[in-house]
């Protein structure tokens, strides 16, 4: 849809227009009350960031009403997020967009079954949808499959996995997975991995991580540290679906 492309090029700056949510605002109003349930979807992340709440739920409703799975998980997420909470509502359209597929949907459902909101606790079931979210590229949802595979919660211990699923959120920007994959291969003699892993740690603002780092850094000569900072510069994110 038109209005839709427009609608986005004025809210992220793009196509060679400035960034301009009013202008924004307007093409994705005239999309939603096209029917357009993308739109309103835009519409509502808009009014939720300007603290318009019921405004942004309302228009949520509408497009969860109509199958949108990025409506229904962002009603979800709104019922999570606002008072009077509704835990059970949550759950309810967290897990309808689950099952059509929306990963951030998958990782939400998982924290409610893990801790129990909305919904009888439940791991083994909380561990499954991490991994779907995980596999469909949601890089939280991979940092919380690996804490479940090393503590054994809702399936069997497996260190193989763990450290699959830590390499996996670290290599896409996770920075508390960056230091835990850090340790791991500092654990290994990996010293010079470890020092890329903790320093990408150390700049995503784990503070925990420089001391680690600086501990390894004296160990290695001043050709390999340098080559472990030059390894950090060029060092770039996996795609995911954050």
């Amino acid at each position: 849809m038109v209005l839709l492309r427009q609608g986005k090029q004025f809210k992220h700056g793009r196509g060679g227009v400035g960034r301009n949510l009013e202008k924004a605002l307007v093409s994705f109003l005239e999309g939603a009350a096209r029917g357009s349930t993308l739109a309103m979807v835009d519409v509502g992340l808009i009014y939720w960031e300007r603290g318009q709440k019921e405004e942004a739920i309302a228009l949520y409703q509408k497009a969860a009403a109509l199958g949108d799975a990025a409506g229904q998980c962002n009603l979800g997420i709104s019922y999570l997020n606002t008072q009077p909470l509704n835990h059970k509502e949550a759950v309810k359209w967290l897990h309808q967009a689950s099952v059509g597929g929306h990963v951030r949907a998958q990782y939400q459902l998982a924290l409610c079954l893990h801790q129990g909101l909305g919904v009888e606790q439940n791991l083994q079931e909380a561990v499954k949808w991490y991994l779907k979210a995980a596999e469909g590229g949601y890089v939280r949802a991979m940092y919380n499959a690996s804490l479940c595979y090393t503590f054994g919660e809702g399936l069997s211990h497996s260190r193989r996995q763990a450290r699959k699923w830590m390499k996996r959120a670290a290599d896409r920007g996770h920075g508390k997975a960056q230091f835990e994959h850090g340790l791991a291969l500092f654990s290994e003699g990996e010293l010079l991995k470890a020092i890329v892993y903790l320093e990408l740690a150390t700049r995503s603002g784990e503070t925990a991580a420089t001391h680690v780092k600086n501990a390894i850094l004296q160990q290695l000569s001043a050709t390999s540290r340098d080559l472990a900072l030059l390894l950090t510069d060029n060092w770039r994110a996996l795609p995911s679906s954050r």
